[in-house]
């Protein structure tokens, strides 16, 4: 059974975000969303409003789970008994980042492979950061994260 991890801290999770679970959890007999819980970081949202809203709007992939972790990533991919990992790229610039962190998860751990999909172009100016600038300063995020977000996203600044 191939098991791929797709980890981030979807914060919140974006439009882009789930194109990329969508087309991984077709690569995948099953794939994991890992949550990171970075404590260097003050997220917007808790890790559990996060996986509630990744658990909402994956509801209808059979093959999608949604789980924290914290640590390094490698020791979660282990845990999990997966061997693949799953990253979106938007741009050149998270290419250098990206292969960076997929040739040292390697060098961790050999039978760990990282699958890179470069994100569909509607969505390829996407991040968390813009739709939480957009979101703070009352403008509509409807277009960029799915229905669920944008209406928690809106309780969440109102």
């Amino acid at each position: 059974m191939k098991i791929g991890v797709y980890p981030g801290s979807f914060d919140p999770a974006t439009y882009g975000h789930l194109d990329i679970i969508k087309r991984a959890s077709q690569l995948v007999d099953y794939l994991i969303v890992g949550v990171l819980n970075n404590v260097r970081k003050k997220p917007l949202l808790t890790v559990e409003e996060r996986i509630k809203l990744l658990q909402d709007i994956t509801e209808d992939l059979d093959n999608v789970s949604v789980e924290a972790f914290s640590g390094l990533l490698v020791d979660f991919v282990k845990e999990k008994n997966a061997n693949i990992i799953i990253r979106g790229l938007r741009a050149v610039t998270d290419f250098e980042y990206e292969l960076q962190m997929a040739q040292v998860n390697q060098s961790l751990d050999k039978n760990i492979e990282t699958i890179f999909l470069a994100t569909s172009v509607q969505y390829s100016f996407l991040s968390s950061s813009l739709v939480k600038e957009i979101a703070k300063f009352g403008g509509n995020v409807d277009s960029l994260v799915p229905q669920k977000v944008s209406d928690y996203m809106k309780k969440k600044y109102i």
